[in-house]
């Protein structure tokens, strides 16, 4: 087992925070496949204080998620605690503050990584945070904005002094967003200077790189974002491979995790936004394969639910075995 703050996990391998992506559905997806904790998208702390009906939807989650985390974004610090405090009534195990997004919108009105710029207003809510709840604040940052301001190690200090329960660090700067490369020797540096739990992010494409990280950098965790949703078994071969195994999915995996996706995209969403999560995620599932490109032109055109996943079930099935 692996401690995190007051948490107990099955392995270190975190499904990270994304925006469009890490839905209840594909949470759940995740979870089942060796995931040891999921992290909702992105949510408005704003949006909660307006009562906003699609927000307070994505503070729902199925029992098979624990633990999962609700991730928040804001400036406001009333609005963070009350948005807190919803995410523990129902039943989140941990709350996440957004310091990395660095999306205008975002930005513009002082939340994700414009937040981690101005440390005495951070400073506050962070420690408001950690009084407004009883379950475990965390935190996910950056590097820092860019280059000439790298202080995410201030950040963990000021974290730990707040309560915060452990720190996720994605290795670029928000200058960056996903451009470049993952600095790995910084976020050995931070883990290194830490009183906090590190949990080290970016770059990690393969079962084998998130090992490679993990022992490399000595962090206590690592979080998995784009990779799985385009090899929706990283998490299982990270395990494997942390138990000194091999794991490599056959096609009756593939079949059945088709399967299972479908069944719950259609009890979360109505038909119309049921085919679009479809389309969204089967695209990402076939990517990497022979014959993708036409997968995806044809599932673009294609309008019938039962005719995009047959077209999915038949993909797999028609494969020689191969793998990516």
């Amino acid at each position: 087992m692996i401690s995190l703050g007051p948490l107990l996990l099955e392995s270190p391998f975190i499904l990270a925070p994304m925006a469009g992506i890490t839905d209840s559905p594909f949470r759940r997806m995740m979870k089942r496949r060796k995931a040891a904790m999921v992290v909702s998208e992105l949510i408005s702390a704003t949006g909660v204080h307006y009562t906003c009906k699609h927000t307070l939807e994505m503070f729902d989650f199925h029992t098979e998620e624990h633990p999962v985390g609700i991730q928040l974004f804001g400036a406001d610090c009333d609005y963070l605690c009350k948005a807190a405090q919803h995410a523990e009534e129902k039943g989140a195990d941990f709350i996440d503050l957004n310091l990395g997004c660095s999306v205008p919108k975002v930005v513009k009105k002082g939340g994700g990584a414009a937040l981690a710029c101005n440390i005495d207003k951070l400073a506050h809510i962070l420690s408001s945070l950690v009084k407004a709840v009883h379950i475990p604040v965390s935190i996910k940052i950056r590097t820092g904005w860019d280059e000439t301001r790298r202080n995410a190690i201030d950040i963990v200090k000021l974290a730990a002094d707040a309560g915060i329960a452990w720190v996720a660090v994605h290795g670029r700067t928000s200058v960056q967003a996903y451009t470049g490369v993952a600095d790995w020797d910084f976020i050995k540096e931070i883990k290194d200077k830490s009183p906090l739990p590190i949990i080290g992010n970016g770059d990690i494409t393969t079962a084998e790189k998130a090992m490679q990280r993990l022992k490399e950098s000595g962090v206590d965790a690592v979080m998995i974002g784009r990779a799985c949703a385009h090899n929706p078994f990283i998490f299982e071969q990270s395990f494997h491979l942390w138990q000194g195994e091999s794991y490599s999915p056959s096609m009756q995996d593939y079949l059945k995790l088709l399967q299972e996706h479908r069944v719950c995209i259609e009890e979360e969403y109505t038909p119309g936004r049921a085919l679009v999560f479809s389309k969204k995620f089967l695209c990402g599932y076939t990517s990497g394969f022979s014959g993708s490109r036409k997968f995806r032109d044809d599932a673009f055109h294609t309008e019938d639910m039962d005719l995009l996943w047959k077209n999915a079930f038949e993909f797999f099935e028609s494969r020689s075995w191969e793998n990516r």
